[in-house]
């Protein structure tokens, strides 16, 4: 696939800005919302259709709408650039990630996923820490991993405020969301460390959206149980999924990176698994038990001191 030439994406915006202001916070807390709803819609999605399948449904009714916007921006979009190997493997990993992120979402509560998926910063710290030289794990760093990990044994142990303990179905889902995390992380870290560094964000999703939609669609259908009971609310969920979170809500996300400072936009990431918190309670009415806000609180603050800068 290539639609341009090297050098010739289209500039990213005349309007480059030095600091994050009110309209681009605006646009990035709208962004993490939907975010946080998207775990929230996934769960409900799941009535009609198997986690797996929707994840691959999903990835490919994406495909499209992605592919035109970044031809119509003019990205650089090249298979033939040395980025097809790690490409492909972006692309495995994200099939896993979203695999085993919708089939936790089967599992246990949306308050519970939001929580465990968004540690992913964490594994990039660690990860950096062993793979990028200048990115080894400073005293503060540590702590703050430490605090976080901390939180995370909170919360597994906590259970979900039923006083019935951790069953095994929801033991099950914590880990598959603690294992998402994981692909989420490797996929930001092979982002570092190959030829993916060099090629365009749409570029990046591109590969992810297609890898996965050509194996995750085979593979529900191996598992079997692909359509379970869709209804016309639910076909709606699942089309606001594709347009609006993956198709729109990433352009909008792409165009952020390209006008603001990316360190400005970091600590913005913070406020996605509160929305999902947030969502879980309101939508599913999750329990928000002292230990498991004391989780959140503690994983919140080893976020902060990692990402620091």
């Amino acid at each position: 696939m290539s639609t341009a030439s090297p050098g010739a994406e289209r500039p990213a915006s005349t309007d480059r800005r030095p600091h994050m202001d009110a309209f681009g916070a605006g646009l990035l807390i709208g962004f993490n919302v939907l975010l946080g709803l998207n775990q929230a819609l996934v769960k409900l999605v799941n009535a009609g259709f198997s986690p797996v399948f929707q994840a691959g449904l999903r990835s490919a009714c994406a495909f499209l709408p992605v592919l035109l916007y970044a031809i119509w921006a003019n990205k650089r979009l090249s298979i033939r650039d040395g980025t097809l190997g790690p490409g492909l493997m972006n692309g495995i990993l994200f099939s896993g990630e979203f695999c085993l992120l919708f089939l936790a979402l089967d599992l246990t509560s949306v308050s519970r996923v939001s929580l465990f998926f968004y540690t992913m910063p964490l594994w990039v710290a660690v990860g950096a820490h062993f793979l990028l030289p200048g990115e080894r794990l400073s005293g503060r760093k540590a702590l703050g991993l430490a605090i976080a990990f901390g939180g995370i044994a909170l919360a597994l142990l906590s259970g979900d405020g039923s006083g019935t303990g951790m069953g095994t179905q929801q033991w099950l889902g914590d880990a598959l969301a603690l294992l998402a995390s994981l692909c989420w992380a490797g996929i930001a870290l092979l982002a570092r460390t190959t030829r993916l560094a060099d090629t365009s964000p749409e570029m990046n999703l591109l590969y992810q959206l297609a890898v996965s939609a050509v194996v995750v669609i085979p593979l529900a259908f191996w598992l079997g149980d692909t359509i379970r009971s869709p209804t016309p609310a639910i076909l709606g969920m699942f089309a606001f999924q594709v347009l609006v979170i993956v198709a729109i809500g990433f352009v909008v996300w792409f165009w952020i990176l390209s006008v603001y400072p990316a360190t400005s936009m970091a600590s913005f990431s913070l406020l996605t698994p509160v929305f999902g918190v947030f969502f879980g309670w309101l939508i599913f009415d999750d329990a928000l038990t002292p230990p498991f806000f004391a989780a959140l609180v503690l994983v919140g603050a080893g976020l902060v001191l990692v990402n620091r800068s």
